[in-house]
């Protein structure tokens, strides 16, 4: 039996909420389009503020899924 290769690429999730909600949208959306997400490592987080008031989380994401050659 071969062994498994996996692609890696990062993307950013964003969210009003909390970094957890932040996480969960950029894992979602990326699954409409990718095709079998294995593991999403959170590698940055920070956020967005206006007049010290804070509007936005983000976080940074390294996504791995499974590679299918064509």
């Amino acid at each position: 039996m071969p062994g498994s290769v996996y692609k890696i690429i990062e993307i950013v999730g964003t969210s009003p909420k909390s970094w957890e909600d932040a996480a969960k949208i950029a894992v979602e959306t990326a699954a409409k389009s990718l095709e079998d997400l294995r593991v999403a490592e959170v590698v940055k987080q920070d956020l967005t503020m206006e007049n010290g008031k804070v509007t936005s989380y983000r976080v940074r994401l390294n996504i791995s899924f499974k590679y299918h050659a064509e």
